[in-house]
């Protein structure tokens, strides 16, 4: 990246995310074009666009369903809401159960299901659903008992459970093996819907298509964005055909969408970003990378580092010291790389690089975070 300046930075924080496949690859660029060539927007759900129809056919065949049905919006917060609203359709109860430190948005639905953070419902609070309820967060093996107690005992009005495979904002914050399946288990056993928020997780960013499948869990609807328009707006809701299926004829009058959702433009940057990760297999390069990455940090002994948690190209520093990312954020940027704080106290160093970093690049932001933690008072 380059600043107005002249700056030159390296991005390792992909845009939020976004740049899984690095900003501006060709590709899209050239499908955005021609696409602009031919139409720039169409009437959505009345009369769709050939490309969005396209983009929809892909989305599910990629499900972990054999029957799949997808709605497309513009924002990871807009998915989150088509789903919330699916899981209400479905069942007809307003509950949802989440997690002390997911993010899921900050519009008014996914807002109220975010434990990360208490500041960013307390102004809205009164206008936010009220029948979510906080789930802990299990952060080592023996806390997965504790976790799930904190499970509601009357489960008679909860509708909908959400989960982020692995927490982002939070801090990289990765479920110990089997929470996830087990999950599963309870939410079928009450007939509530699992939404798997992907929108971070998914497309390849943790080595799989879905994370949540790759941890054992096949979830009723999955939630996507981020990654998928490869620069542009564009995210999904993708759901197994049963529990879509409540929104009822796709015949009548849409309850649920919005002027620009699946505008051909973006639909046409997803296919293309959909096109780039299976060409040129950056699933599985996103899991060697990673693990690369993270070796050399290990081998790097950081000072002040406690631990290097990473899936795939999602890799977390947890910093002994609190608001120690902060001032590791500002000295890395001053040489040159672009990191992002994570973590409730800031206490953590989200690296989530474009898989397509070269390992030359990698190495070099190893040598520089030495010399970063080494001259820190």
């Amino acid at each position: 990246m380059v600043d107005a300046d002249g700056n030159r930075y390296v991005d390792l924080t992909a845009g939020f995310g976004v740049a899984l496949i690095g900003h501006g690859h060709p590709a899209v660029v050239e499908a955005i074009q021609k696409q602009a060539d031919v139409l720039l927007h169409a009437l959505g759900d009345l009369y769709p666009s050939s490309v969005k129809i396209e983009l929809l056919e892909r989305l599910c065949a990629l499900s972990p369903w054999p029957e799949a049905r997808a709605m497309l919006s513009l924002s990871g917060t807009d998915a989150v809401t088509a789903a919330l609203k699916t899981a209400v359709m479905a069942t007809g109860r307003p509950g949802v159960v989440a997690f002390e430190g997911g993010y899921h948005g900050l519009s008014y639905g996914p807002l109220a299901v975010s434990g990360f953070a208490e500041r960013f419902r307390a102004p809205f609070d009164r206008q936010l659903n009220s029948h979510v309820h906080f789930a802990r967060w299990p952060d080592t093996d023996d806390a997965v008992d504790r976790a799930l107690r904190s499970l509601p005992n009357d489960w008679s009005e909860i509708g909908a459970l959400i989960i982020e495979p692995i927490q982002g904002r939070a801090g990289v914050r990765v479920p110990p093996r089997g929470f996830l399946n087990e999950l599963g288990k309870r939410c079928r056993q009450h007939g509530v819907v699992l939404i798997a928020d992907e929108i971070f997780t998914g497309l390849g960013r943790c080595g799989a298509w879905w994370r949540s499948v790759q941890d054992g869990l096949i979830p009723d609807v999955i939630c996507v964005g981020k990654a998928l328009g490869g620069g542009l707006p564009v995210s999904a809701c993708i759901a197994r055909k049963e529990v879509m299926h409540a929104w009822g004829d796709p015949d009548r009058e849409a309850i649920h969408t919005a002027t620009f959702y699946g505008d051909p433009l973006g639909a046409a940057a997803a296919l293309a970003t959909l096109d780039v990760i299976e060409k040129e297999r950056l699933v599985a390069l996103s899991e060697t990378r990673g693990e690369a990455f993270a070796q050399a940090l290990e081998r790097a002994s950081l000072r002040g580092v406690s631990e290097i948690r990473q899936v795939g190209t999602m890799l977390g520093l947890q910093f002994e010291a609190e608001l120690g990312a902060l001032r590791v954020t500002r000295a890395l940027l001053e040489r040159g790389y672009l990191v992002l704080p994570a973590g409730e106290h800031a206490d953590v160093v989200q690296l989530v690089p474009p898989v397509t970093l070269s390992q030359a690049r990698f190495n070099d932001f190893v040598d520089a975070l030495g010399q970063v933690l080494k001259a820190a008072p």
